[in-house]
C-alpha cells in the first residue's frame, strides 16, 4: 500500500493546479474544504479539517493558503513532513499591508464579484503568462465558492502565528507577487516563480519535491 501525501490547496481549492506535480510512490490525498463557521479563525478551522487527514504522522502539502493551514495542523499533531509551496510559515512572512485591510476592514468594502475577477493585475499578481494558465485562472477564480472566499480572506489578514514548523521543506518563487520572497525565511528558492508555479515551474518542483520524498521513504 502506497504511502499517503495529503494535498491542502490554495483558495480555489482545484486539483488542477497539481496536474504537473509527481509525488513518486506516494499517493496523493486531496483535502476537501469544509464549510467555515462566521468569523472562524484559521487555527480553529484547521483542527476541524485535520479530521480528514487519518494517517499517524502524515505526509502534508500545502500550496498558499492552503500552507498556512498545513502550519496549524503541525501545531496540534505530529507530522512527518511539511511541504510548503508559494505560502507563508508566519504572519510576519505576509506583507504588511495585509495586516493593515484586516485592521482597517478593507476587505468588506471589496465585491467579492471582484475578487473573482480575472484582470491584467490578477494575472500579474498571480504570474500566470501562457493562454492556458490564464485560462486556468480565470476557471479556477469563476468555480471558488464566493462565501468561502471572503471567510479565507479575512483568516488570512487575521492570522498571528509565529510558530515556525519543526520539519518542513519550503519552496518560493522569486517571483513571487502575492506573498513576496524577501519576507521567507528557511525555504528553496525557485528562480523566476510567481504564485501559481505549479503550473510553470513543475520540473524544479518535482526535482526537489521528490529527492526530498526519496529521503522519507527510503
Amino acid at each position: 500500500m502506497k504511502q499517503k501525501i495529503y494535498i491542502l490547496s490554495g483558495l480555489g481549492a482545484d486539483e488542477r493546479v497539481f496536474d504537473q506535480l509527481e509525488f513518486s510512490s506516494l499517493e496523493p490525498v486531496f483535502v476537501d474544504w469544509i464549510e467555515p463557521f462566521e468569523n472562524e479563525s484559521l487555527e480553529s478551522y484547521a483542527k476541524r479539517i485535520s479530521i480528514a487527514i487519518t494517517c499517524e504522522n502524515p505526509l502534508i502539502l500545502g500550496i498558499s493558503f492552503g500552507g498556512m493551514l498545513a502550519v496549524e495542523i503541525s501545531k496540534i499533531r505530529s507530522v512527518k513532513q511539511l511541504f510548503l509551496i508559494a505560502t507563508a510559515k508566519t504572519f510576519l512572512e505576509l506583507p504588511n499591508v495585509y495586516r493593515i485591510f484586516g485592521r482597517l476592514g478593507a476587505l468588506k468594502l471589496i465585491p467579492v464579484s471582484l475578487l473573482k475577477r480575472t484582470t491584467v493585475l490578477t494575472h500579474y499578481f498571480f504570474g500566470t503568462k501562457t493562454k492556458k494558465d490564464k485560462l486556468l485562472l480565470k476557471s479556477i477564480l469563476e468555480d471558488t465558492d464566493a462565501k468561502f472566499l471572503k471567510w479565507a480572506l479575512k483568516a488570512i489578514v487575521g492570522w498571528r502565528n509565529k510558530t515556525i514548523p519543526t520539519s518542513f521543506i519550503h519552496l518560493h518563487g522569486s517571483k513571487d507577487k502575492i506573498i513576496p520572497i524577501k519576507r521567507i525565511q528557511f525555504s528553496t528558492k525557485i528562480e523566476g516563480g510567481g504564485h501559481l508555479m505549479t503550473l510553470d515551474k513543475s520540473e524544479e518542483l518535482n526535482e526537489h519535491l521528490n529527492s526530498e520524498i526519496s529521503k522519507l521513504i527510503e
